[in-house]
């Protein structure tokens, strides 16, 4: 903008030369140029500081001027209009002087412009022959880079070492007298014997070929025999299956079963190999079989189909899943579970067999996604037995195999891993479940050769070795646990009906007159058993828990009753039973108020290896009974007779005892000396 104005002024200032209108009309356009050259040819001879200082000073006189005029005017002389004309035409010259200079400040102006324009072509100019340098420096250090990283073929090819290609090469191909001192001319020969050796090795290879296409011819023939054979040794088999019925030796059915495990799961193919290993050599009883549907198992085996079936099948099933209802939250969990939960197609099936017939059936299974081994149990016995009403719990499935290993009681799953798979899909325990997938003993996964570790965490594998150290004793305390329990079951029979079936060889241990006897035997509840007021010593010294048998025996002679609660073990007849004894006679005496009663509970609890018989001991539950009926004899024939009661005495002395009672506490004589038949004190 102040160049156009600059150039609009030119004019005016040409006007002011004094020249005619009409010739300054007339003159050519480069008249007026060479004024204004003329004027940019001053602005370089003045100095800018001092036209700076000349436009200050006329600024300081126009102002002083304009202060005269103002002041001429306000005082209203006519006299003073000279003066004002004067002062007028002095400012018409300092306005002058101003457009002069700043037409000049202008010229500057665009002077200084012009010449930044320039320098800054200039640098523009330097800057790009500057980038078209770095950008070849760097074209040629990448040049230089691919130089230095160019790897050659013959790097790749593992050569012999040096030392081997002297001793191996032949002269004409080493040259040592020329490549010992030329690497260049070493490498090229060593690439040389390299050739060498691979041109004779692919005349070897091309032999072996040709050796391996005969192999393979021969190996077609053998098969196609081997195929023609197969039929004839199946008729042959088929044909020597009376003969191995009759010698008891069923080659074709072990085959079979043979050919069935390879599809069981690894716990179940161990558990399979190891018991029948184990029946072979120890128990020629012992019987082992695979069950289930081989065809679901072998499906499992199976590789998935192609994907492209699967998704032409899943959009067939959207459309009709599309016009069924959405399956609630409900469904879906319950789904869930039971995918959780699914058991293998196969299990493998024990029988073990005790000497009087009785058998003990074991069918293991495996929860693939839990990694776990259950199992159920079922008893067969030799001869048809009647069921007590006591004996209800003996033959479960639930107290059947409990603690067969102390703790051990098949309630909970042994894999660390599983607490977390049952949060997803809402399962609080496996307890639950186990009357419908068996239970999951510690000992069943030993079986299987499965082990968790509770400290150490870690992938469980099938170990055979595992297997085959539990496997000998386990099955013996199976045949002990199943004994037993039929030994128990028999005898509550006897004991319902108020009988103490007590064997020959155990005669000795009692006296040959015993006049108290059992009236009772009733199974008891865990919750029942707690709140009888004379079990608190047993059940604070935690020896009654949910897993153990409670049942309540009564024994009576006249108007004495003796109440006996008695806890079974498990694991009887090795961990022997517990009584706990309430005496009811002239009041109610226990083991809290009487020592006597106490004592009477240690002949049965505490000295019960004098009462075991003959082994495995079964009779120890029948003996300790007599043992009590016995005591109870003692204790009510020793008491004192009260002379202020009229008539005979009520329980007339009829056992023969050295003392009637001893010490300070009036302890009776319990223990029975045999063959003497006296009672003396321990």
């Amino acid at each position: 903008m102040s160049s156009d104005s600059s150039k609009k002024r030119k004019p005016k200032v040409i006007r002011t030369d004094g020249g005619p209108q009409e010739s300054k009309r007339s003159r050519p356009e480069a008249d007026q140029d060479t004024k204004c050259y003329s004027e940019e040819a001053e602005v370089d001879l003045r100095d800018p500081n001092k036209d700076y200082e000349l436009y200050k000073q006329t600024c300081q006189d126009l102002q002083k001027l304009m202060a005269e005029i103002q002041e001429l005017k306000s005082k209203g002389n006519k006299d003073s209009a000279a003066e004002i004309e004067e002062r007028r035409i002095q400012s018409c010259v300092h306005f002058m002087t101003l457009k002069k200079l700043n037409r000049l400040a202008h010229i500057r102006l665009k002077k200084g412009r012009d010449q930044t324009h320039e320098a800054k072509q200039k640098v523009d100019a330097y800057h790009l022959q500057l980038q078209n340098l770095l950008y070849e420096v760097m074209h040629l250090q990448k040049e230089i880079t691919k130089c230095l990283e160019f790897k050659s073929r013959h790097e790749e090819i593992e050569l012999v070492t040096i030392k081997e290609f002297y001793e191996e090469a032949p002269p004409e191909i080493s040259k040592p007298e020329i490549t010992t001192d030329d690497p260049h001319q070493q490498t090229l020969s060593r690439l040389d014997w390299e050739l060498e050796q691979r041109k004779r090795l692919a005349e070897k290879y091309k032999e072996c070929l040709a050796n391996k296409e005969k192999i393979l011819k021969e190996i077609e023939v053998k098969k196609e025999y081997l195929s023609n054979l197969q039929p004839r040794l199946n008729s042959i088999m088929q044909a020597s299956l009376p003969v191995q019925e009759y010698l008891a030796m069923p080659f074709d059915q072990v085959h079979k079963q043979y050919e069935i495990a390879r599809h069981l799961p690894p716990p179940l193919y161990v558990l399979f190999v190891q018991a029948s290993a184990y029946g072979q050599a120890c128990d020629k009883k012992l019987a082992v079989a695979i069950e289930g549907n081989v065809e679901e198992a072998k499906a499992l085996c199976k590789p998935p189909e192609d994907s492209q079936d699967d998704e032409s099948d899943s959009d067939a099933e959207e459309e009709q899943t599309t016009k069924r209802r959405r399956p609630t939250l409900g469904m879906q969990l319950d789904d869930k579970r039971k995918e959780m939960l699914k058991r293998h197609p196969l299990s493998v099936t024990i029988d073990l067999k005790c000497k009087d017939g009785s058998v003990l059936l074991l069918t293991f299974y495996y929860l693939m996604n839990l990694n776990v081994m259950t199992v159920k149990a079922k008893v067969t016995a030799a001869t048809e037995m009647t069921m007590p009403i006591s004996a209800g719990d003996l033959l479960s499935l639930d107290s059947l195999l409990s603690c067969l290993y102390p703790g051990d009681h098949g309630k909970r799953t042994p894999n660390p891993a599983n607490q977390f798979q049952f949060d997803k899909v809402g399962i609080l325990s496996l307890s639950d479940y186990v009357t419908e997938l068996g239970h999951p003993y510690v000992w069943v996964q030993k079986l299987g050769g499965l082990h968790f570790p509770k400290d150490q965490p870690q992938p469980v594998i099938a170990d055979s070795s595992l297997s085959a150290s539990h496997m000998e004793r386990t099955m013996k305390l199976l045949k002990m646990r199943l004994e037993s329990r039929l030994a128990l079951h028999k005898q509550f029979a006897s004991l319902e009906h108020g009988i103490l079936p007590v064997s020959s060889e155990c005669q000795h241990l009692f006296p040959t007159k015993i006049v108290s006897r059992l009236v009772k035997w009733v199974a008891l509840t865990y919750e029942d058993y707690l709140e009888l007021p004379y079990t608190k010593d047993v059940v604070e010294a935690s020896l009654a828990e949910d897993t153990h048998l409670y049942y309540m025996a009564l024994i009576e002679r006249g108007t004495a009753k003796l109440q006996a609660a008695v806890v079974l073990n498990p694991g009887y007849s090795s961990v022997p039973p517990i009584f706990s004894l309430c005496l009811n006679w002239k009041g109610e005496k226990t083991s809290y108020t009487d020592d006597n009663i106490r004592s009477m509970e240690s002949e049965v609890n505490v000295y019960y290896k004098e009462l075991c018989g003959p082994k495995p001991g079964y009779q120890l539950l029948t003996n300790q009974l007599q043992r009590l009926c016995v005591v109870l004899d003692v204790y009510l024939e020793t008491e004192t007779h009260d002379n202020s009661v009229e008539g005979p005495k009520e329980f007339p002395q009829e056992k023969m005892c050295l003392r009637l009672v001893r010490g300070p506490s009036r302890m009776k004589p319990f223990k029975f000396n045999y063959p003497q038949g006296f009672f003396s004190h321990r």
